[in-house]
């Protein structure tokens, strides 16, 4: 039974039935739709607007329906035309006309509004967890490699030295400011929305600071028409889960790199890694590569959400049915990639001395050791030219900066001596960067505490 039957004379076509329908996707709110309509009857009763017995017998039945769908007893009907509609015709059919004094002073418009709310808040908090995790899982990494020298790179180019440490601590910066994101959309969907009806709220003297409170909202939406009439929080939500896909997309490349031969700074659990049908040797980084493509999904998700509300009027427009797809298929593959991604990382070998190797052989010490000069009174640019030069000797000899004796050296400039190899050893350009904010081992193990420290308040 249709809840806007009364109107039509005639049933709706079947074809126009399953397009209008929502309940394939909209049934995975059963339980907040449960729980707003629980904390709307216990309203009704507190403010005398149906009897009290009324409401006991109302919240009775739905606690009944609830615990029947999570046994499995009772099964969503996929031909109801969405998840309140058969939540109702349920509870009607258990409890008769009692039943139906349900929607009283209440409008799907600020019902499915107030569902979404509920279910997203606790999606928030799960995705919160899992990137949290992460995090732990890199700063736990980073401290274990605080001291393992690798190159650091601009344009793909090798420019400078840093540590592994250093490098994963850049994306546990961008983890915590996702998670900061992720706290900032809940606070915007933490306010109820239950009591703006369709529109324009209720005649009835309902109060909504109690269905506000028994529902966990910090506040209640204060315009009935912006309460029914906007996903501004699901499209927050969607940038939010968009931008850890980005950081996780880029981790994925990175990591995609270090696996293969040319670099092979990283090498991948067997549990993460898959193999080629044709090429036994193949050992290859599947996951990574599923995280990295999953990315476009996501961005999909959120043009999808901003392309269905950007030219709307004010209020409820049957267009917004599509918001729940698209965000929940949002938070699915964001779980999904994070379940997968952080126990790569945990368990992902590290190869530090192919590092150290790649370190010693891109020349990026070369500005440690124009600075030496400078600091021995040439200017920069004649230190620069000098230290190009030294550079290029070095390649046609085929060695490094560290092991080109220093006769080479002074053939160059006379101002060298022994101590320009402390000054270009890789571990001192390193570990002299102690800026706050640089590569210095100390820095790094400073940086992972102060995030952990962090986390514990999260």
């Amino acid at each position: 039974m249709k809840l806007w039957a009364g109107r039509f004379s005639k049933e709706i076509d079947k074809k126009t039935n399953d397009f209008n329908s929502s309940i394939s996707f909209d049934s995975r709110m059963y339980r907040e739709d449960i729980e707003g309509s629980i904390a709307h009857a216990t309203m009704l009763g507190e403010c005398g607007i149906i009897e009290k017995s009324e409401s006991e017998a109302i919240i009775k039945g739905l606690e009944g329906i609830l615990a029947d769908i999570d046994s499995g007893k009772l099964l969503i009907d996929p031909n109801a035309e969405d998840i309140h509609t058969f939540i109702e015709g349920e509870l009607t059919e258990r409890l008769g006309q009692t039943g139906k004094r349900l929607h009283t002073a209440r409008s799907r418009n600020d019902q499915v509004a107030v569902d979404i709310r509920l279910y997203l808040k606790k999606e928030v908090k799960n995705v919160k967890s899992m990137t949290k995790e992460l995090v732990e899982v890199i700063c736990k990494k980073a401290e274990q490699y605080a001291d393992a020298v690798m190159p650091g790179y601009t344009h793909l180019q090798r420019a400078q030295p840093i540590t592994f440490g250093h490098h994963l601590m850049a994306y546990a910066e961008m983890l915590m400011r996702d998670i900061d994101r992720l706290e900032c959309a809940y606070r915007h969907m933490d306010e109820m929305p239950l009591g703006s009806g369709a529109l324009a709220t209720t005649t009835y003297p309902i109060d909504r600071t109690i269905t506000a409170s028994l529902l966990g909202f910090s506040g209640i939406c204060r315009n009935s028409l912006d309460g029914v009439s906007d996903r501004d929080f699901c499209m927050e939500l969607a940038s939010a889960l968009s931008i850890i896909m980005v950081h996780l997309s880029r981790f994925s490349e990175e990591i995609i790199m270090w696996c293969s031969w040319e670099f092979k700074f990283v090498e991948l659990d067997d549990a993460f890694s898959t193999g080629s049908s044709i090429m036994p040797q193949k050992k290859n980084p599947d996951i990574a590569e599923l995280v990295r493509g999953k990315s476009g999904r996501v961005f999909g998700d959120l043009m999808t959400l901003l392309t269905v509300m950007k030219g709307i009027a004010l209020a409820y427009n049957k267009d917004m049915q599509e918001d729940k797809e698209a965000i929940f298929d949002a938070v699915d593959t964001v779980k999904m990639c994070l379940t997968a991604f952080t126990p790569m990382i945990d368990t992902m070998k590290v190869i530090t001395a192919n590092m150290r190797k790649a370190a010693a052989k891109g020349f990026i010490n070369a500005t440690d050791c124009a600075d030496y000069l400078v600091k021995k009174g040439l200017p920069f640019r004649d230190a620069y030219k000098a230290t190009g030069t030294l550079v290029a000797i070095c390649i046609e000899k085929n060695t490094t900066l560290e092991e080109l004796p220093i006769e080479e050296y002074k053939k160059i400039c006379d101002i060298f001596d022994e101590g320009v190899y402390d000054a270009i050893s890789l571990e001192n350009c390193v570990n002299g960067r102690k800026v706050l904010g640089g590569p210095a081992s100390e820095n790094v193990r400073a940086q992972a505490a102060r995030v952990k420290m962090a986390l514990e308040d999260i």
